[in-house]
């Protein structure tokens, strides 16, 4: 298995996982790896950037519609219960 098929499944793993922390590690640890070419390096990152950003967004959109839920049920008929 070359380096860059390697790190391609690392960047798998740590993307569907979906633990932000790992794929910042591995954004950092990406950054400085000499191995890849700068092109590979900048495409492997650029997918963690994505799935991060998808994940933060996913996050609010769930946070807010928690908070939508709890007011529902919290008020009823126009009234804090």
């Amino acid at each position: 298995m070359s380096h860059l098929d390697e790190i391609s499944t690392r960047v798998d793993a740590a993307i569907e996982e979906g633990v932000i922390a790992h794929m910042n590690e591995l954004l950092i640890a990406l950054s400085n790896d000499g191995e890849l070419g700068r092109d590979d390096r900048y495409q492997q990152q650029q997918r963690l950037r994505i799935a991060i950003s998808h994940h933060g967004r996913k996050h609010k959109e769930d946070m807010e519609r928690e908070s939508e839920e709890r007011n529902a049920r919290l008020t009823r008929g126009g009234t804090i219960l």
